[in-house]
């Protein structure tokens, strides 16, 4: 199948919301948890948190700013500073996947979907509980893409939750071992599956074959 800028353009919206999504491969399944000024919990699920660097250690992730629709996520850690990135498991993906529906902004979907909430000293942002790696995030700046009305939003790592063992000792993290999942789409969940770890390349340290 070979589709050119006008078939993709002609393609039904859903379709072509589908497959533009897909083509990306697999991204990081991510459950990211906030909490408003007057204390209501929010989480919801992202498949766009991308590293940006790690001294200053800075992720990012991407939104669409409210219009008809209210982004909760966004507008609390406006508001309060604060918010926590969470590995989703294969365990929870069902629950987790459901986060995207469109609750009011005074309904918890720690509490719809049956997910529990975790506080750490220092923190007012909730973690999930059933999650393996959680990381405390500060907001740090709003980027603005013009091009089609997103935001990029740029956090600091402030605090990381990782299981014992999965730590190699140089930093790789094992993340087959956690049973974090990733996301093709909007709504397909893949498991993690380690293959092989290569040294840092450099010109001259090739190995014999290639």
């Amino acid at each position: 199948m070979i589709l050119d800028h006008g078939q993709i353009k002609a393609l039904d919206r859903i379709h072509r919301l589908n497959i533009i999504n897909s083509v990306s491969g697999i991204k990081p399944a991510n459950l990211i948890g906030t909490r408003s000024a007057d204390g209501v919990s929010n989480v919801a699920v992202f498949s766009s948190v991308v590293h940006l660097g790690s001294d200053p250690a800075h992720l990012g992730f991407i939104v669409r700013p409210a219009r008809k629709l209210p982004r909760n996520t966004y507008e609390n850690l406006r508001e309060t500073g604060q918010y926590t990135i969470n590995h989703i498991t294969p365990a929870i993906a069902e629950r987790a996947h459901y986060t995207s529906a469109k609750f009011p902004r005074e309904v918890s979907e720690f509490e719809q979907c049956g997910l529990a909430e975790e506080f750490v000293d220092g923190f007012t942002a909730p973690f999930v509980r059933e999650c393996t790696i959680k990381l405390g995030m500060q907001y740090e700046e709003d980027v603005p893409i013009e091009r089609n009305n997103t935001v990029l939003v740029i956090g600091s790592v402030k605090l990381l939750i990782i299981p014992d063992g999965v730590d190699s000792g140089e930093g790789h993290l094992d993340l087959s071992a956690t049973e974090a999942v990733g996301i093709s789409g909007l709504n397909s969940y893949y498991r993690l599956e380690k293959f092989a770890q290569f040294p840092y390349a450099r010109p001259g340290e090739f190995p014999d074959h290639l």
